[in-house]
């Protein structure tokens, strides 16, 4: 249920960044692109690291699980440093 969640939300926030896309420069729409992969990367270590927890019991479960979301956090929180960046670009402007 939570990976249909995620990619529903990636496909949504990706239908808005292509409608958004024309008003970008190059350099700009490189390093949103850049972004959006660190945070696919992150995404995908969480959720692997989510089914491995799936596999532990108890405390184990929870630390692992506590990990990946840690994880996706990190990676969201990079990304969004990236993109904020990117966003300066163009005078600051977003999108």
């Amino acid at each position: 249920m939570k990976t249909i969640f995620k990619s529903a939300m990636i496909a949504s926030v990706a239908a808005m960044g292509l409608s958004l896309a024309a008003c970008d420069s190059a350099a700009e729409n490189a390093a949103e692109d850049q972004a959006d992969v660190v945070r696919e990367n992150a995404d995908s270590t969480s959720d692997a690291m989510e089914n491995q927890a799936d596999t532990m019991g108890g405390a184990a479960e929870d630390n692992m699980e506590a990990k990946a979301e840690a994880v996706d956090d990190a990676g969201e929180a990079k990304a969004d440093k990236m993109e904020n960046k990117a966003d300066k670009m163009d005078g600051g402007a977003p999108g």
